[in-house]
Parts: structure tokens; sequence; C-alpha cells
């Protein structure tokens, strides 16, 4: 299929669209937009900005892309959104560049999907297969791993690291750092156990499970201080790669991790 771009769309000179892209009724793309082959623009949608999506990117309708951040510091620097492929970015959503205080990029990497009303602000930073559920909100400078799951209703405080395969629980108000593999919930949320149902569905077999479930024990539901516990667990897992990147992203934590 080629290129189709309906008559009352408006795609501004300078725009590079790929193979087999579809743009929609009333449709609006900046002049410094990429868009990848067999990406689709839904009706109303508007792409602005120094913004460039991989193949395969769906928007929906009514989506807005790539406009400016809501930081009153921003002033017109060239920074940017880049996105991977196979994003899904639903209705009403929207997506904001970076600042040059935030190192002048929004970034989503591969097969994300941003339901309804959710909110990516300015120099985020998500990996790949994550979800944001509908009116889930990042705000700026937030970095989501690998297949995080943002519970509808749930808002992540400026600066927050949520680590790979985490679960945020819908209505959460996220202000700590989450680590990998656990699940969190409430006002201020806090860590209510692991997210064992994420886990298998990508995997994880019992063993594995059982043990980041020891670590999780020895780390937070032991009498042991922190710095202890990590180096413990540090120690006996030596061989284990996602017990040691859970070790490493509670070390890394600036704003203290949720407990």
């Amino acid at each position: 299929m080629a290129t189709s771009i309906h008559p009352t769309a408006i795609v501004e000179r300078g725009a590079e669209l790929g193979e087999n892209v579809s743009v929609g009724p009333y449709a609006v793309i900046g002049p410094e937009v990429r868009i990848g082959d067999g990406s689709s623009i839904g009706a109303h949608a508007v792409v602005q900005g120094r913004t460039s999506m991989g193949r395969d990117t769906q928007i929906f309708p009514h989506a807005a892309v790539g406009f400016v951040p809501q930081d009153l510091k921003y002033a017109g620097e060239p920074t940017r959104l880049e996105m991977g492929d196979g994003n899904i970015v639903r209705e009403f959503a929207t997506i904001h560049i970076g600042t040059d205080g935030g190192g002048g990029v929004t970034r989503l990497g591969n097969r994300n999907l941003l339901m309804a009303y959710s909110h990516v602000a300015h120099d985020c930073t998500l990996g790949d297969g994550n979800i944001l559920a509908n009116c889930g909100t990042l705000a700026g400078h937030v970095t989501l791993g690998n297949h995080v799951i943002l519970g509808g209703l749930s808002a992540v405080h400026q600066f927050v690291r949520i680590g790979d395969h985490a679960f945020i629980s819908g209505g959460s108000m996220v202000a700590m750092d989450v680590p990998p593999y656990c699940t969190a919930q409430g006002d201020r949320a806090k860590l209510v156990g692991l997210n064992t149902v994420g886990l298998k569905r990508h995997g994880w077999d019992a063993e594995a499970i059982r043990t980041i479930k020891n670590v999780y024990r020895t780390v937070f539901r032991s009498d042991l201080g922190l710095k202890e516990a990590l180096a413990q667990v540090r120690a006996e897992h030596a061989g284990d790669p996602r017990v040691q990147a859970f070790v490493e992203f509670i070390e890394k934590s600036e704003r203290g991790v949720a407990r």
C-alpha cells in the first residue's frame, strides 16, 4: 500500500514520511517530523517539533505528539522527541519534547502503549514494552525501564525511576523510585510485594521467582539495614544478573526507594 494522505490533512514542507504511511483527516504533521514506514496518524492528531518515530507507529485521533514542554524555563531551544518502532499512542494522549536542562531529548523505545489521555512529559525516558493506562501521567525527567505497567489515573513525580517489570496500581501517586519486579500502590506509593503475574507472563520460571522473593524479603522485610541487606544479597547471588540489576537499581537511587 502506498503512502496515503487524506485531502484535509496538512503535511508541512520538510516533513519526511516513510513508505506505506497513512495520514487521516485533519491531521497535522509539522515540518521537522520524521515518520517511519508503515505508520498511521489518526484523524485530528497533531505531530509537531523535532520528532522522529520508527516504523509501525500508531498515533490515534486527537493525540498531540512533539509539542513544547510545560516547563516555564523552556525558551524555544532545539530539543526533540525520539520514538522507536511499534509504539501506540491512543486518543488524546500527549508527549512533549525535551528541555536543555534535562538533556534535550524525550525518548521512547519500542512497542510502548500509551492509552487515552496519558501524558509523557519533557525529558522522560521509556524503555520497551511499557504500558501507561488511561490518564497515567509521567512528570518531567521520569525514567521507566522495560515492561512497566502504570495503572490508570496514576501519576509519577519528577525524576522518579521505575525499574523493569514493575507494576503501579491504579490511582497511585509515585514520589520515590520503584525497584524492578515490584508492585507499588497508594498515595505516595509503597511497595506491597512483587509483580509475580508480570514476571510469569515474561517467562520467569518458579525458581527465578522464588529467588527474587527471597531477595525482596531480605532487602525490605528483614531486620537488616538497607546497605547491609544489599551487600548480603549481592554476595549470595553473585552469578544472577536479575538480582544484581535489582541491587544496582537501589544503590543508584538519588530520590530513595519506596518501601
